[in-house]
């Protein structure tokens, strides 16, 4: 895949799982701090270690964050679980979150081309490391259309 990233300007992401998702979140997180093809400052939001946690205080506190972006950045969540599915219903029911739950590369690029996302939940027990690093490279590299989404997206 080809790593070079698409997006211009500062990106801000903040990271949070819950205990199935913290080996992956570790992993991600290290690498995204090494990756100097861009400007991305990372913010762990735990939990810090893999002792049992509930995944929608994780997910509150990604949102909180993710809605108040720093001017100038473009500002993400990723949110990782055991499926992914519980962390992505959990954003969402935050007004001005898009979380998308993606599997592979194609599902990250077009919930950011065409949904605007900014919160890319992943399932830890359902994708190995090194496809979620691509994943989330997709999904940051990608962006919003606009166009004959923007319509949509002012429906939800």
């Amino acid at each position: 895949m080809n790593q070079t990233l698409k997006a211009n300007g500062k990106i801000k992401i903040f990271v949070a799982s819950d205990h199935a998702g913290f080996e992956l979140k570790s992993e991600l997180v290290a690498r995204l701090k090494s990756f100097g093809e861009l400007d991305i400052k990372t913010h762990d939001l735990g939990p810090m270690n893999a002792d049992r946690v509930d995944y929608p205080d994780y997910a509150k506190k990604t949102v909180e964050a993710v809605l108040h972006p720093e001017v100038g950045s473009r500002t993400f969540g990723l949110l990782i679980c055991g499926s992914g599915q519980g962390m992505a219903m959990s954003a969402n029911r935050h007004k001005g979150i898009r979380a998308a739950l993606a599997w592979n590369e194609e599902s990250a690029k077009l919930s950011r081309a065409h949904n605007d996302a900014n919160v890319l939940c992943l399932g830890a027990r359902l994708i190995p490391a090194e496809l979620a690093w691509r994943i989330l490279l997709s999904f940051l590299k990608e962006d919003f259309e606009g166009g004959r989404h923007v319509g949509r997206l002012e429906k939800f």
